[in-house]
């Protein structure tokens, strides 16, 4: 298992990168990340995923 303090997380509370004890609340962060970069980009791939999952026919319940 990875070193907690080697993760890093973004917190949605501050909109930073964090790292190793400094964390806020579970419910207000996303991670863990294995990288810095990864941890700034999280943002991003939230809105790639929640783009994906509107488009997907599996999940849309919109009748058509």
């Amino acid at each position: 298992m990875t070193d907690p303090e080697e993760q890093w997380w973004y917190d949605l509370t501050t909109k930073q990168v964090v790292r190793g004890r400094k964390l806020g609340k579970a419910v207000d962060r996303l991670g863990p990340y294995a990288s810095r970069e990864e941890a700034e980009q999280a943002m991003e791939r939230v809105a790639e995923r929640n783009e994906q999952w509107e488009h997907d026919p599996k999940w849309n319940d919109d009748e058509e």
